[in-house]
């Protein structure tokens, strides 16, 4: 599956940060990871720390799957609003799942200083305003679910969000302290760097196409007829395990985004804010450290990569008139337009733990827009799963909930 269009930003912007050896020769191991973004870099670095004898594989170039496509917002709040998510789930469930992001943009914060990485994680609030009178009154519903549920969060009415950031025709919303941004693609490069001289083994152009079950490990084979043998997989594999798991468990969807030219001055009062609105598919933005504003939105159901990368130029247009909306007097100069496929779940919560048909193996999968927090949240987990005990969001994360 194609996960991205030809010219996402952050694969131009870094250029080819590493080049890894594809498999040459059978290899064994502790726990091999198949999938080599920003979630596998991630478990790869959990399982080094953890003292595991770890393979990380990849059947393109590390990096090039939908972790080159992500706008790298890093927030808390989950597609599915909290007071939605309760009813859905529970109050529990709900705000532990809220509260696992919030702590993971805190994890990330201290993993990007631990490995001095120079991703520019950089800590923002974010803003989510009402675009249609009809939504405040579910909006500030929400405000209150978070406020009781102990976030930090402001109801900022239609005339402070002009105040404080210049943005017509808007109808008030919550702006919460706790978000931050990032390029995750360099910080998955980073990670995957610093744990090699670690000892993680990294091999890029590879990809199992068969895996044999047997009592304490599995062989996972290449397509090249070379074999891994490893006491655990955990696969790492986002919107592509829809191509492995058959059931009906995740809706693919295309997405789009675009990045204007450097204009250093013209979104200085957004520089420390993520910010999104309450259409569906909703527009998100945030400025990048060179000084861009990056633009997201234009959700449509993916069907295959031709079709989505098609309406690149439909969907600019889509996304322009949402900004024009609000900003009414701004030309945006297009640098970069690109597309990406995600996952949309039920409930919007992540699948993390064992699947019935894959035994000595475990699935970390993000998604939606929590793709990264969600990840962070496998680390613990997948740390916990390999020493044989619970975590507590697992049975709202399992396979069949």
């Amino acid at each position: 599956m194609d996960l991205k269009s030809n010219e996402p930003f952050w694969l131009l912007k870094n250029g080819l940060i590493a080049s890894y050896p594809s498999l040459q020769a059978d290899q064994q191991c502790d726990v091999l990871i198949v999938g080599g973004g920003i979630t596998g870099s991630l478990i790869a670095h959990q399982m080094i720390e953890d003292g595991y004898d770890t393979i990380l594989i990849d059947k393109r170039e590390l990096c090039n799957g939908s972790t080159s496509a992500t706008t790298s917002m890093l927030q808390y709040e989950i597609d599915i609003p909290l007071y939605q998510l309760i009813e859905q789930i529970g109050e529990k469930g709900a705000i532990a799942s809220y509260k696992a992001c919030s702590e993971a943009i805190d994890s990330i914060e201290k993993l990007s200083k631990k490995i001095r990485s120079d991703a520019g994680f950089k800590r923002k609030k974010s803003l989510y305003f009402a675009s249609k009178k009809k939504d405040t009154e579910w909006l500030k519903k929400e405000y209150e679910a978070r406020k009781e549920s102990g976030f930090e969060v402001k109801w900022l009415s239609e005339k402070q969000v002009l105040e404080q950031f210049g943005f017509e025709n808007t109808y008030g919303g919550i702006l919460s302290e706790q978000g931050a941004s990032i390029d995750a693609f360099q910080f998955a490069h980073e990670l995957c760097k610093h744990n090699v001289k670690k000892g993680l083994k990294i091999f890029d152009k590879t990809e199992i196409v068969k895996v044999e079950y047997h009592k304490g490990f599995n062989k996972a084979f290449t397509e090249r007829g070379l074999q891994i043998r490893a006491k655990k997989i955990i696969y790492c594999i986002g919107y592509e395990s829809k191509e492995l798991l058959k059931e009906n468990f995740v809706n693919l969807k295309s997405t789009y985004a675009i990045v204007s030219e450097t204009e250093q001055d013209i979104f200085k009062n957004i520089r420390n804010t993520l910010v999104w609105n309450t259409d569906d598919p909703y527009l998100y933005m945030r400025t990048t450290d060179d000084g861009r504003l990056l633009i997201g939105g234009g959700d449509e159901d993916f069907y295959d990569a031709g079709k989505r990368d098609t309406l690149l130029d439909k969907k600019e247009k889509e996304i322009l008139r949402s900004l024009k909306k609000i900003k009414p007097d701004y030309h945006f100069y297009t640098d970069f337009v690109w597309a990406g496929t995600f996952g949309e779940t039920k409930d919007g919560l992540p699948y993390i733990g064992e699947h019935e048909r894959f035994k000595n193996s475990y699935f970390v999968l993000g998604f939606g827009g929590n793709g990264i927090t969600f990840s962070v949240t496998g680390m613990e987990m997948a740390s916990l799963f390999m020493k044989n005990k619970k975590h507590p969001l697992s049975r709202y994360f399992k396979f069949g909930r």
